[in-house]
């Protein structure tokens, strides 16, 4: 098992550092000080009247009065003084292993713990009885983990227990994959009674139905066959412990979850799989990581490569659209009774469920925490980056996800190659959003890898899906879509399957996703399909296009010597547009979602326009817009938005990026396509005021078939106005800055794209406009560029 430490919490190095200025006020500040002022631990001190445990990295205190001071000793030294809340509890954390002491402050009156003993992750291991022990049955129940605390569980079979043992998977999330069963037939009266069906006759066939999961890949792992265990991770919902972001108990919990639902009898081989998307997408390289013996497979779906870099502070810029919103709502749903449905289980008298709300006020608020750090924190950013840790996950893997995400990104391709150690990787890329994973045209591959590597049977499709899956698609995509069917059916054994899944490349690449179905355009589904050896494709060649002072874009470098530049200014409202504005998180699942992709206001933006393709120019992987900026403040942000203006006038979105200045220096791994900027605070540099410094803006990763006779269009702004629901925070300092993009001999700016040959199949006609999933199309409206006056 690989370790799973971390760097300290801020509020445990605050409270630490408050300790040690509190000593150093008692020793030398205060000449006159006694020295009893100077906190102790006192061999006198009576037995503390509150309950104090440990576990890997943490001492929980429990029933002290409220707003109890307390001071954690080790060595007889200080280590983290801080109040219990308004429940009488307190978490210390972060802890090195080693024994402690918890007292309350010095004095006649003093109180303390025995010796705590923080164990290592290798000491607070069980023996295989502590799993073996527990027994879970059909419906609610709770999962003990190593350190005592119960985690909130539903389990689902497809069938009678004594039908089984069953091929199982776990969903493992902070949403509400715990909940007990829903009925799914009344969610969905409507559509169910559009499609001609009886939900009282679907209950009797289908008794799932009636008795759902709470989360969709739960829902449909049960539907395919398999037993599902759906469990909260602790700090939410009905689960105990406090909330906090993946922190390494979180980790160790997910452990302990899989290797107590693999012993149970009603699992096939006691081993099991992992599914989810998002968040129990992200959970499973989490999990992973830790090395669970009896971990078969995971299949997240709709993830980010890096938690910072790729999703929370692309190029250096807070996301506030998403990420932090995001954190937001997920900790709002870890306070006591947040998630709405562990009010009614104490009502009926769950006691666990009640008591386990009691260390709620010990939930660390995450996006606090995130907003302290005006930089990649190393090892802490670390600790959260699947680019970095996916070297410890040693499981086969199904990864699918969408270039254009609007919730967690689309750097998701980066993963590629950062799972070495895997004895098998299959990825699924596409053009469109957070949800398509669930789309037929994933699901199928899906349920084949599933069956390969967790079922261990030759891959088949439950008829029942057929039946499920038009409510559910039409539900999520506002679509009629079958299921697809499933590859590999045709072999005799699953060795033989196995052998011919093998035998494919890795990488299946869906082009034009949206475009598969004339009759139904923005349905997902590609019009065409494509396997590659890696990703990027092999052959990607850097292909780069000159900006140009008249507002072109062209294969030839500048050759006036003149200090040409076009400029713009500064605009905080860029960074505050969304192209999907409102409420539900859902509208950018439909086929043909209400996208307002404004046109860049006057003065705002530098763009630049090729002239007409003569052929097709497939592209696939990175890109870089490699710029040469004269910036009239020392820091600031940029953001690019790359397009395709088609010959009938419309334009289609591509992929954008965004980079904060001061973080310009390219990484170790940086290529022409790929500027890999590492974030640290290291390698900030403050832009020379009035002088050009080259600034490579990364664009995330995309697959493109631009066709002959299209435009290429690069647009440079303030970032914003070209996602979905990402927006920015924006650096201090840039109200009425300007930007000069240069393009002279001296000042080449340009954008790199990836041109690949292996990208075939595709129609030579162009896809619908409105009609590419996650790519938003509105009427091209020549823009007029703002030359330098310097």
């Amino acid at each position: 098992m690989t370790s799973t430490s971390r760097t300290p919490h801020l509020r445990v190095v605050l409270a630490t550092l408050a300790a040690v200025a509190l000593l150093g006020s008692g020793c030398t500040t205060n000449d006159s000080a006694d020295a009893s002022e100077v906190p102790t631990l006192s061999p006198d001190a009576t037995a503390a009247g509150f309950e104090a445990t440990t576990s890997v990295g943490q001492i929980t205190v429990t029933g002290a009065p409220e707003a109890q001071e307390l001071l954690l000793f080790s060595d007889d030294e200080i280590v983290a003084e801080a109040e219990t809340d308004s429940n009488g509890a307190l978490i210390f954390r972060d802890l090195d292993p080693g024994e402690y002491t918890v007292a309350t402050p010095s004095g006649d009156e003093q109180q303390a713990t025995d010796a705590l003993q923080v164990p290592t992750e290798a000491e607070s291991l069980p023996e295989q009885d502590f799993y073996e022990g527990q027994t879970l049955e059909p419906g609610y129940t709770y999962i003990e983990t190593r350190d005592g605390t119960q985690l909130a569980a539903s389990v689902y079979l497809p069938g009678p227990v004594e039908d089984g043992p069953y091929p199982t998977v776990v969903e493992y999330s902070g949403y509400d994959p715990a909940k007990p069963g829903n009925n799914l037939l009344e969610d969905n009266a409507e559509a169910i009674e559009e499609l001609g069906l009886d939900a009282e006759e679907l209950c009797g066939m289908l008794a799932f139905l009636c008795d759902a999961p709470a989360q969709p890949s739960s829902i449909i792992s049960l539907a395919m066959g398999y037993a599902v265990v759906a469990v909260n991770v602790r700090g939410t919902g009905c689960s105990g412990g406090a909330y906090d972001y993946f922190e390494p108990l979180q980790v160790l919990d997910g452990y302990d979850v899989i290797e107590t639902v693999a012993a149970q009898d009603w699992v096939r081989g006691n081993t099991v799989g992992m599914v989810g998307l998002s968040y129990p997408g992200i959970s499973q390289l989490f999990v992973a990581r830790s090395q669970p013996p009896s971990l078969s497979a995971i299949t997240p779906l709709s993830v980010p490569d890096d938690t910072v870099r790729g999703l929370l502070s692309p190029g250096g810029i807070f996301n506030k659209g998403f990420a932090l919103t995001w954190v937001d709502e997920v900790l709002a749903k870890a306070e006591p009774y947040g998630q709405g449905w562990e009010q009614e289980l104490v009502d009926d008298g769950d006691e666990t469920c009640e008591a386990n709300q009691e260390l709620r006020g010990q939930n660390v608020d995450v996006t606090e925490y995130a907003l302290s750090f005006d930089h990649y924190p190393k090892e802490l950013g670390d600790w959260y980056n699947p680019s970095v840790f996916g070297e410890d996950i040693e499981v086969p893997i199904f990864l699918s996800g969408s270039f254009q995400d609007e919730q967690t990104g689309g750097r998701f391709a980066r993963l590629w190659g950062k799972f070495p150690n895997s004895p098998l990787v299959r990825f699924n890329l596409f053009n469109g959003a957070h949800a398509d994973g669930y789309a037929p045209m994933n699901l199928s591959e899906w349920k084949a890898f599933l069956d390969l590597y967790v079922a261990d049977e030759v891959p088949s499709m439950p008829p029942m899906m057929n039946l499920l899956a038009p409510v559910l698609m039409e539900d999520v995509f506002g679509a009629s879509l079958a299921v697809e069917p499933v590859p590999y059916a045709q072999y005799a054994t699953p060795d033989e399957a196995r052998a011919a899944y093998e035998a494919e490349k890795p990488v299946r690449l869906v082009l034009e996703s949206g475009a598969g179905d004339p009759e139904q355009p923005g349905a997902p589904g590609g019009s065409a399909q494509v396997r590659l050896d890696q990703w990027p494709p092999a052959d990607v060649e850097p292909s780069a296009f000159y900006l140009g002072a008249d507002g072109t874009l062209s294969p030839s470098e500048p050759t006036n010597d003149d200090d040409a530049a076009t400029r713009y200014g500064f605009d905080a409202e860029i960074a505050e547009t969304v192209t999907l504005p409102g409420d539900s998180t859902s509208d950018a699942f439909k086929a043909l979602p209400d996208y307002d992709w404004p046109q860049e206001p006057a003065g705002s933006a530098a763009v630049f326009l090729s002239d007409p393709l003569e052929e097709d120019l497939p592209l696939a992987g990175g890109a870089s817009a490699d710029l040469w900026i004269r910036s009239s403040v020392p820091n600031g942000d940029i953001g690019v938005t790359l397009s395709e203006v088609r010959p009938d006038g419309k334009e289609t979105y591509i992929q954008s990026g965004v980079l904060r200045l001061d973080g310009r220096k390219p990484g170790p791994q940086a290529t022409e396509l790929f500027p890999d900027q590492t974030g640290y605070e290291e390698d900030a540099e403050a832009m020379p005021v009035d002088e050009y410094e080259l600034v490579q803006v990364e664009v995330f990763p995309f697959a493109h078939v631009l066709r002959e006779g299209s435009r290429i269009r690069l647009s440079i702004h303030t970032p914003g106005g070209d996602r979905p629901r990402w927006s920015y925070i924006l650096t201090g300092g840039q109200e009425g800055a300007t930007f000069d993009v240069g393009h002279s001999t001296a000042t080449p700016s340009r954008l790199v794209l990836p041109v690949t040959g292996e990208l075939d199949g595709f129609p030579a006609a162009l896809p619908p406009c409105p009609g590419l999933r996650g790519q938003p199309c509105r009427e091209h409206v020549p823009y007029e560029n703002t030359p330098s006056p310097d």
